[in-house]
């Protein structure tokens, strides 16, 4: 098994790709910490999980929150060490204009898109470095690399995601740690419905957007969860500072 003895701590693991991922891990043999927001949803991941033979522990965790991440990840290392950290937690906005996105719907986008993967990189940064091992992976999207009309507040945090990331890997990879990123599509996850949902023609847009995938089909969180185990994993050992794209062949036309 991939991760047999690590633990391994994933935000935003009540549902989508978070829960996959925490899900996917634990097949793989690590012990998850599975955070989320959602008091409801988040123990229902690890209640599937020991469902499936694996351990997994719920906390509830507002990633924005710098003072309770620090000390969440103080407690799991004390307690569990920390292997890897999965910053997957994440939020979408309404399709609009730029001059016309409100500044309530800004902030609430980039403290979780942007201020949450900040905060838990510096929650769990000394404690990879003083144990010289260890790696973060990010979760981006093709809007890291992608300016996507409509969506302009997603795509500068998830942009900013990835480039934080590379910072990340130049900072720690002397000291031992890794830091990638992966970067789905539209995943069929209850965000990416939402986006198709603030359409006039929900059912008409995504026939749209699947005509632009090679594959014809969005991704499934799975697939997300199976690219994020790569990178935590120790076959991924010498790749740091990269976004995995995951797009189903989107970019490459």
């Amino acid at each position: 098994m991939r991760l047999e003895n690590k633990t391994v701590f994933v935000t935003g693991a009540g549902q989508g790709i978070g829960e996959a991922t925490a899900k996917r891990c634990a097949r793989e043999g690590a012990f998850v910490i599975c955070t989320d927001v959602n008091e409801e949803t988040g123990p229902e991941t690890v209640a599937d999980i020991a469902d499936d033979g694996g351990d997994a522990e719920f906390f509830e965790l507002d990633v924005t929150d710098a003072e309770s991440f620090s000390t969440l990840v103080d407690a799991v290392v004390a307690e569990h060490e920390l292997d890897v950290l999965v910053n997957n937690a994440g939020v979408g906005h309404p399709p609009a204009y730029v001059e016309d996105v409100q500044d309530s719907v800004f902030e609430g986008v980039f403290d979780v898109n942007v201020r949450g993967v900040w905060n838990g990189c510096q929650a769990a940064l000394p404690h990879l470095k003083e144990r010289g091992s260890g790696n973060i992976v990010n979760v981006g999207s093709l809007a890291s690399f992608y300016g996507l009309p409509m969506q302009s507040v997603y795509s500068l945090t998830k942009g900013a995601v990835l480039n934080f990331t590379r910072a990340v890997a130049a900072e720690a990879g002397r000291a031992g740690v890794r830091a990638n990123a992966v970067l789905p599509a539209f995943t069929d996850t209850e965000l990416g419905r939402e986006f198709f949902e603030t359409r006039p023609d929900p059912e008409k847009a995504k026939e749209e957007l699947l005509k632009r995938y090679p594959l014809g089909r969005l991704a499934r969180p799975e697939e997300v969860a199976d690219a994020v185990l790569f990178l935590a994993s120790e076959e991924a050992s010498f790749v740091n500072g990269h976004g995995l794209v995951v797009d189903g062949g989107f970019s490459v036309q």
